[in-house]
């Protein structure tokens, strides 16, 4: 069992302490950087001086793109469902099954 890390993370000027398991600190500090980017964007696309405003723009963007990938994953996977279903019952005319 590897031991636990302790790291600072920075979000909309406030400093975050967490004790974390190290193959998790990469992927915290690049989410960190990612919410940093995308409020600077916010802050200076909208002019939007209210970091909660900010975050929550930040969460709902993230969340949104979460949430559309399910989506179309689901989507991908109906369709190959439906080709799956008509090359099994091409497979079975051509065989004489059923």
């Amino acid at each position: 069992m590897s031991e636990r890390l302790k790291i600072k993370l920075s979000i909309a000027d406030r400093v975050y302490p967490l004790t974390i398991d190290p193959s998790q600190e990469e992927g915290l500090r690049k989410a960190a950087k990612n919410i940093e980017q995308l409020a600077k964007k916010f802050e200076q696309s909208y002019a939007v001086r209210d970091k909660q405003d900010v975050l929550a723009m930040c969460a709902l963007q993230f969340a949104s793109k979460i949430e559309q990938r399910g989506i179309d994953q689901s989507e991908g996977n109906q369709e190959a469902t439906a080709r799956l279903r008509a090359l099994d019952e091409l497979l079975d005319s051509k065989l004489g099954i059923k």
